[in-house]
This record gives structure tokens, C-alpha cells and sequence, in this order.
């Protein structure tokens, strides 16, 4: 394990997240959120309304700047972020997941503790200088991805991604056809 239980949820639910706006859109409906706050483990206050749909989007491209700043960048983002939520951060403990930070209250709205947990993770990430994890897809998608393998070898953010990388570059060599 490179990072925490928490660190590494809390990053890949971000890329998530921030990968959703990539065409199509993921994250349109009531549905999508419920389904991302329950797949990506998130506990405490879920409105599940239009209002929260709005904010967890809205939060899509301060997220996707973090994720692919350089690390100076990235850590005036982490600090603001921080700042503007009040952050405390806290051990806690809940369910089947052992100790852990969070830095705000669980009824604070989904949108400020997405943000929050990210920039908590991100300081792990920039501490141990390994922002080269993170990375734009290899396919020109646009989509970030998180590299946790042992040799740093991941470079597509979904394996339809690589799928079609693969399909092209084996059509390229056959002669197109």
C-alpha cells in the first residue's frame, strides 16, 4: 500500500468524480449522485436533492485543477480549500473503517466534504512528492488517472480507454482496415 485506506479512497473517488464530466456526462441525475455517494463510500449528510447535484458538480473543475496541478499549484489549492471549509481535522472511526481523518462535520453539505477529503488526501499525496500518480489519460479523453501499481504503469483512465487505444494501434498496423 503507497497511501492510507483513506488517502486512496478519497483519490480515486475524486478522479471519479472529476472523470464524470468527461462526454458523456455521468453525473446528471439524482440517480448518479446517490449511486456515487454510495459507491464511493461516503457517510454522513445526503440531501439526494437538485441543489446538491449542482454543488457536487460545480465542484468537478476545482477538483480536476487540483489533480493535475504541479505541486506548488496544487498545494494553494489544497490550503484554500482547507480555509474556506474551516477545516479541523479529527480521528474518527465508523462502520468497518478503522481510524481516519476527516477535517469537517458530517452533516456539512456532500459538496464541502467531497472537496474537504480531497484536499486532506492530497496533502499525503504532495507530502510524499508522488503527484507523477496522477496523470491525464493516454487516449486524449481528457480523463485523470490515479496510478496506484507498483511499476507506475497505468495510463488510461478506464479500460475502455485502453480497449479502444489497443483496437486503433492494431488497425494502424493492419493498414487501417
Amino acid at each position: 500500500m503507497i497511501f492510507a485506506h483513506d488517502t486512496e479512497g478519497a483519490m480515486l473517488s475524486a478522479v471519479v468524480l472529476v472523470n464524470s464530466a468527461e462526454d458523456p456526462d455521468t453525473m446528471t441525475t439524482l440517480a448518479q449522485l446517490s449511486a456515487f455517494f454510495v459507491e464511493q463510500g461516503y457517510t454522513g449528510r445526503f440531501d439526494g436533492d437538485l441543489a446538491e447535484l449542482d454543488a457536487v458538480r460545480a465542484l468537478r473543475p476545482l477538483l480536476r485543477e487540483m489533480l493535475i496541478s504541479d505541486r506548488d499549484g496544487a498545494v494553494v489549492i489544497v490550503n484554500q480549500i482547507l480555509a474556506d471549509a474551516e477545516a479541523l481535522p479529527r480521528l474518527v472511526r465508523h462502520g468497518d473503517v478503522d481510524w481516519h481523518l476527516h477535517a469537517v462535520s458530517d452533516d456539512r453539505p456532500l459538496a464541502d466534504r467531497i472537496a474537504v477529503e480531497t484536499a486532506m488526501a492530497m496533502i499525503d499525496v504532495i507530502r510524499a512528492d508522488e503527484l507523477s500518480r496522477l496523470d491525464v489519460c493516454a487516449a486524449d479523453c481528457g480523463g485523470i488517472v490515479f496510478d496506484l501499481s507498483r511499476n507506475r504503469s497505468r495510463k488510461f483512465c478506464s479500460s475502455s480507454c485502453g480497449n479502444r487505444t489497443a483496437v486503433a494501434a492494431f488497425r494502424a498496423r493492419r493498414g487501417g482496415s
